[in-house]
This record gives structure tokens, C-alpha cells and sequence, in this order.
């Protein structure tokens, strides 16, 4: 009998005892968390589950693992697996297994952390809202840290009867009680892992969160409608989620700041067995290939059964950092809203001046008297201790601009020394700046000048009649903006994917939160609130999983592609102003690499015209292109055999980027099939170029006799001359003016 022809756990068992019989550690090894890949093909038929063979694999190593704690999850829908706390050495035997693919060190991640709807054009009775009876029978699986069950935003008034393909559940805690409902319709703890690690030391069980981040995801997705909903007086009005009629499940991946690659896996696994429709992911880990990307892997496995993976891009506002970028994800950036928080400051001239402020309402300051340091830099500016008590106590501080100290450490600052509030002046206003400690409002350099000159020739005299706060401004210009800290592409690990695909409302956001998280310190005294502002990608992914949840009520035979397609060819790049969006942080104008396709728009989003639709063999052809092994490509698609019928990155993606550099060819070839939406209709490509680049679109015509009937074209791109290092235009397929579908195209040369 050869080696080769032993039974898989027989040969497993023999290597193990060759192992053991040789192996002496003459030191203790730490454990760490290893995301073990199986083959599932080769699980003994003796066993009836995975999570036995998993558990009789580990017992058998030369120093066994007895210890039940130690296996964290056994993963059956996102991947064929395991995660274990293992030494160095358990985990190199495990690699000599037969039945082993693949296998990593477990990395930490991060979380990415209201008037949005009508921002985004969506009303009450009308468009997609309307079509979709607000997103009703559609479930979003939340990935977070966890949820508040008595927030009004998840109260079950109005909700149907929950799906009865639902398989979740709500689980009891052993601190308190959990209450679901028809909204909030599971809740589970994920976080063996990060215990495990460290990265967390409550003990608890419960899915209640207690750092508020889930809860205000959870609400932005589908919140039910809760009347006057503000904080402290800010964005008051009334607060509800993209798909107030969907139901909400959430699946608690932390209990702290960090997060590990384990509990997320366990937490999207369970999804996917649950039957969600959408999940929501606003955290990441880092960039990294796909093949060792948990979050790329498990989306894989969840857009093989239908469900929609959305996700923040990250805050890293820089070139080449956006995270969670593999292409059956939808990936998401920040934009703001046309929506400002304002004080105001008369002074003793009657002279008015509007600032920003988030500082609680129900405030006056009246009749006080204005000082301004000038004499000294460090007072003019209220650095750390150049302020005294005497000179400031129960007086309006004025606090020049400075790049060394922030606006809320001047507050700090004045806080200190008893001052009654602050006229702070800044360029570059923070976002959240529910921060400040004492009655404050910021203003420009401009502003700031004539205040300043009203309290040097004034002196002793100058004076504050009143400061008011809590004021609420809508229509601000520019808006939308791509937020400053929003991630940029180019994509790091596929330059040829466009990503972010596109952003959405993502800045000072109002939702609901845990009513024991504190939103603001003020006079040492912690302030709660039931709804906040929080800005981030974090709060951009769930306005689009709640777009996808309306979306899937209305259509819900379209592929995660197609919905992804549809947001993309619908979104729109000019602002309230006319031009194109601009960077928040430089006013200047910015490029797909900024903002992906556009910014969202909902109701157009409906009827979208063309659909650039992906199957699972087209992420497939694209995973071949990518030169991986054999062992990666099984990892990643969880199978031992798959087809290449192409090898080529290029994917049917809505959206182009041709990259060049001095050894490749000038023109670039992109193959792309649309479907149709309605029949008998007749699309023109207009193709619209900058310098340095032309396009052509073969053919120019394209005729649809069928609802989605299938037509393919080819985009060619030519680069010619000194092309700059970035350069788009746009491919837009035009039926009769009434439908306009964009895809930017992105031309990078290096």
C-alpha cells in the first residue's frame, strides 16, 4: 500500500505521532489566536460535525489541546474552519495536516467611528420610500458592538410580523434582561476572541452595547420613526433610519475599542445561517490580500448566497487607504450634510456674529464683559497656563487661531480659570465639537479680526450682549463635501478596482445611542443624551445598507452586484453650488479617488436604466487574475476546485480605472456586458475626457428589445502626451434624457 493511499485521518493521526514522539519544547510558548482553513472535503465521515473533527484535531497534537475554551469558533458558512488559542508549535503541526489549506496569526481591528434622508432626497410618501413600503420583510445583520433594545429608534410600532425564514435569535443574558421585538429581531454576543486575546475583559453575555457605536449604526440603518429627536437642541426634528419598516439583527463583535478577526468571522457565519438580507460593517483591518482578509472571505461566501456586504471604507483621509475594498463589497466613504450647528455673539456695538457650536442648549450668556489678551501671544491665544483667574473670571474670552493648541484644549483652558465662555477663532473647525467644555462658538479669521478689533479699542468697556446657542442652519454650501478624514483610493490591493464605490452622508450624523454614554463633559459634569452626533464612515455604511434594504423591497430578485450597480451609474458628483464635490478639507475639487462613483441617490437608484451585473464565476476569473496559489485561491473560495475561464483582473465592474506606466502599452481595452431594465429601449454612449486622454466605446449604440436582456461593448483608453499622474472622465449611457447612467473613468500614469 502506498504512502499516498492511507485514509485522510489515518494519515493525519501518523503524522502526529511521527511529531510527537520527536518534539521537545524546552520552553513555554505563548498562545496566540490562529483562523485555521480545512479542507471539509477531507472530515472523516466518523464525525457528524465539523466543530467534533475541529476538536478531535486538536486533542491529537503531540501536546494536546484538552481545554474546550481554547477552540474560539468552528466556521461553517463563511469559510471551512477553525479559530484556536494555539502555541507557535501546535500551530505548525496543524500545518502539516493533509486536511490544512491555509492559516494566519489573528489581527486586531477597528471600528470606523436626522436630516440624512431628506438630504438624500427621500420622502415620506413618495420615490423609493414609498415603493418599498419602507424596506418591510427586509433583515440587516448589523456587525458592531451590540445594541440599546429600549431606544424608542427600535421600538416595534408599525412593524410586521417577523420573516418566518428567520432563524436567529435573542440571546438571554446572565446581567440583565434583553428584550427584542418585530424591529429588533436578534441580538448575539461574539467576542470569545478578543477575551481571549486580551483585547477585552468583560465578562459579560450580553448584547447590549455600552459604547454606543452599534446602536447608532443600527438606528441610521433602520430606525423606526421617533419625533423630536435631537441633542441638546441640535438637528432637532424627527429621527428615523434609511428603512424604518426593516428589521435590525445585531451581532456584538465588541465590548471595547479593538476587535479580532475570530469574533467577526463567528459573528458574519452566523449571519449567513440566520438568514439576513444585508449586513453592515462599519470596522476593519487593516489592507491586506484577500486571501487573509476575514472580511473579504466571509463577504465572498455571503454574496454566493444573495446577501448584500456593505462596509465603511475607513478614516484615514489619505491616498491609497481604503480598507475593505474587494470587489463583491459594497465599500463606502463620508460626505457631509447641508446642515450646520450655530451660536451667535452680539456684541456691545450691536455688531452680530454666527459661529459654529454644539454646546447644549437651554445657555445664555448676557451682558458680559470681553477680554482679549493680545498683549501677550500665549494669552491671545489661551495657551495652557498663560491664562489667570484674575483676568478672565466670569469674563467672554477671546482665543486667536493657533495650529499647536486645539480649540478644545483653549476651552479646557478657559474652563480652568472660571471664564463665563469663549469666542474661539479657528480655519479649520473640528468635527464633533461636542467636545467643548464651557459656552463656546467658533468662527473664522475673518469674524475673529472684528470681534478682536471691537475689544482692543473698546478696552475696559467691550461687552457681550448675548450669546445664544442651539441654533440649526440647513442649506449650507458646499454640500456635499467628502470628509476630510473619509479614505482615499487608489485601491491598495486592486488598483484596478475603483474604490470607494461611492459616499454617503457620513458627518455629524443624529441617532440613537445608549442613554448611560456621556456626549459631552461640561463644568466636570457628564452630559447624556438619547440621540448624538457622530461623525465617520461608520456613520456613511449604514445609510447605504438602508438604500439596500429599500432597494431589495422593490427588487428583490437584483444580485448584490446589481444593487451595487444601480447606486453606483445613479450617484451624482455636483454639489448645492453646481460644482463638481470638494474636498472638506481643501475646498478644492475633488475625483473618483475622493468619492467613487458619486454620492448616493436613492430614488434614482430604482429605476437605474443599465446594470453592470457580476456572477460568482466572474469573482472567480478575477481571484485567478491575481496570480495566487492554489492554497490561497482555496481559502478564499472555500472549495478545492474552481474554473478560470479567463485570467484577467478586469471585471464587470461599473466603474473603469486604466493604469499606465512607461513599459506598458498607451491604450487600455475594458470588456463590460449591461443588462437592460425596460424593453425596447435604445442607449448612446457620450463619453466625456480631460487632458491627456481619449475614449472610445465600440459599439456607440446599444438596443434592448427584452427587460434585462444582455449587450456587451468595449471602452478602448488611449493616453497620449505628458498625461498628469491622475486624470477621469465619465462614460455615460443616455436613453432619451430620461435615464443617464455614469460610470467614471479613471486613468492613472506613473
Amino acid at each position: 500500500m502506498s504512502f499516498c493511499n492511507y485514509h485522510p485521518f489515518i494519515l493525519f493521526i501518523l503524522l502526529f505521532f511521527v511529531l510527537g514522539v520527536n518534539n521537545a519544547v524546552s520552553e513555554p510558548e505563548e498562545y496566540k489566536t490562529y483562523i485555521v482553513h480545512m479542507d471539509p472535503s477531507l472530515k472523516p465521515s466518523s464525525f457528524l460535525t465539523h466543530e467534533t473533527w475541529h476538536r478531535t484535531i486538536l486533542r491529537s497534537l503531540s501536546k494536546p489541546v484538552h481545554d474546550k475554551d481554547k477552540l474560539l469558533y468552528s466556521y461553517n458558512h463563511v469559510m471551512h474552519g477553525f479559530s484556536a488559542r494555539l502555541t507557535p508549535f501546535q500551530a505548525s503541526e496543524i500545518k502539516k495536516s493533509p486536511a490544512h489549506i491555509a492559516m494566519h496569526e489573528e489581527k486586531s481591528g477597528k471600528l470606523f467611528t436626522t436630516h440624512s434622508p431628506q438630504f438624500m432626497g427621500l420622502r415620506h410618501s413618495s420615490g423609493l420610500c414609498n415603493a418599498s413600503s419602507y424596506g418591510e420583510g427586509v433583515i440587516i445583520g448589523m456587525i458592531d458592538s451590540g445594541i440599546w433594545p429600549e431606544s424608542e429608534s427600535f421600538n416595534e410600532k408599525g412593524m410586521p410580523a417577523v420573516p418566518t425564514r428567520w432563524k436567529g435569535k435573542c440571546q438571554n443574558s446572565t446581567i440583565d434582561p434583553f428584550p427584542c421585538n418585530r424591529k429588533l429581531i436578534g441580538a448575539q454576543v461574539f467576542i470569545k476572541g478578543s477575551q481571549a486575546a486580551g483585547e477585552s475583559d468583560s465578562p459579560d453575555d450580553t448584547p447590549r452595547d455600552y459604547l454606543g457605536h452599534g446602536t447608532h449604526t443600527s438606528s441610521t440603518a433602520a430606525g423606526n420613526h421617533v419625533p423630536g429627536a435631537s441633542q441638546f437642541g441640535y438637528a432637532q426634528g424627527v429621527a428615523r433610519g434609511l428603512a424604518p419598516g426593516a428589521h435590525v439583527a445585531m451581532y456584538k463583535v465588541s465590548s471595547g475599542e479593538l476587535i479580532v478577526e475570530s469574533d467577526v468571522l463567528a459573528a458574519m457565519d452566523q449571519a449567513i445561517a440566520d438568514g439576513v438580507d444585508i449586513m453592515s460593517l462599519s470596522l476593519g483591518f487593516g489592507q491586506i490580500d484577500y486571501f487573509e482578509d476575514v472580511i473579504a472571505i466571509a463577504s465572498l461566501s455571503a454574496i454566493e448566497k444573495g446577501i448584500v456586504v456593505v462596509c465603511s471604507a475607513g478614516n484615514d483621509g489619505a491616498p491609497y487607504t481604503t480598507q475593505n475594498a474587494a470587489p463583491w463589497i459594497t465599500t463606502v466613504g463620508a460626505g457631509t450634510l447641508d446642515r450646520s450647528f450655530t451660536a451667535t455673539v452680539t456684541l456691545g456695538n450691536n455688531q452680530t456674529f454666527e459661529g459654529k457650536s454644539q454646546f447644549p442648549n437651554r445657555v445664555l450668556v448676557i451682558d458680559t464683559p470681553l477680554y482679549y489678551g493680545k498683549g501677550d501671544s500665549d494669552k491671545a491665544i489661551c495657551n495652557i497656563g498663560a491664562l489667570s483667574e484674575n483676568e478672565v473670571f466670569g469674563k467672554v474670552v477671546i482665543c486667536d487661531n493657533n495650529s499647536i493648541i486645539s480649540v478644545f484644549e483653549q476651552a479646557r483652558e478657559l474652563s480652568r480659570n472660571g471664564a463665563a465662555a469663549g469666542i474661539l477663532i479657528s480655519d479649520s473647525t473640528p468635527e464633533g465639537i461636542n467636545g467643548l467644555s464651557i459656552p463656546s462658538l467658533i468662527l473664522p479669521s475673518s469674524s475673529g479680526a472684528l470681534i478682536k478689533k471691537y475689544a482692543t479699542e473698546a478696552a475696559d468697556d467691550a461687552r457681550v450682549k448675548i450669546m445664544r446657542f442651539a441654533l440649526t442652519s440647513y442649506g449650507t454650501k458646499p454640500a456635499p463635501q467628502v470628509a476630510y478624514f473619509s479614505s482615499r483610493g487608489p485601491n491598495p490591493i486592486s488598483p484596478s478596482i475603483l474604490k470607494p464605490d461611492i459616499i454617503s452622508p457620513g458627518v455629524d450624523v443624529l441617532a440613537a445611542i445608549p442613554p448611560i454614554i456621556p456626549v459631552q463633559y461640561v463644568d466636570n459634569y457628564q452630559l447624556a443624551s438619547d440621540y448624538a452626533l457622530y461623525s465617520g464612515t461608520s456613520m456613511a455604511a449604514p445609510h447605504v445598507a438602508g438604500v439596500t434594504a429599500l432597494l431589495k423591497a422593490v427588487h428583490p430578485e437584483w444580485s448584490p452586484a446589481a444593487i451595487r450597480s444601480a447606486l453606483m451609474t445613479t450617484a451624482y458628483t455636483i454639489d448645492n453650488n453646481g460644482t463638481i464635490l470638494t474636498d472638506q478639507s481643501t475646498n478644492l475639487p475633488g475625483t473618483p479617488l475622493d468619492y467613487g462613483a458619486g454620492h448616493i441617490n436613492p430614488n434614482k437608484a430604482m429605476d437605474p436604466g443599465l446594470i453592470y451585473d457580476i456572477d460568482w464565476q466572474g469573482y472567480v476569473d478575477f481571484l485567478c487574475g491575481l496570480g495566487y496559489s492554489e492554497a490561497e485561491m482555496k481559502a478564499i473560495l472555500r472549495r478545492s476546485q474552481w474554473n478560470c475561464s479567463q485570467n484577467q483582473t478586469d471585471i464587470n465592474y461599473p466603474s473603469f480605472v486604466a493604469i499606465f506606466n512607461a513599459s506598458s502599452p498607451n491604450v487600455k481595452n475594458f470588456t463590460r456586458v449591461v443588462l437592460g431594465n425596460k424593453p425596447s429601449t435604445i442607449y448612446h454612449a457620450v463619453v466625456e475626457t480631460t487632458y491627456g486622454t481619449t475614449f472610445t466605446v465600440e459599439p456607440s449604440t446599444l438596443t434592448f428589445t427584452n427587460k434585462y436582456q444582455k449587450q456587451k461593448f468595449v471602452v478602448s483608453v488611449q493616453m497620449y502626451g505628458k498625461a498628469p499622474p491622475v486624470t477621469y472622465g465619465y462614460l455615460k449611457w443616455v436613453y432619451q434624457n430620461s435615464h443617464i447612467v455614469a460610470s467614471p473613468v479613471v486613468v492613472l500614469n506613473s
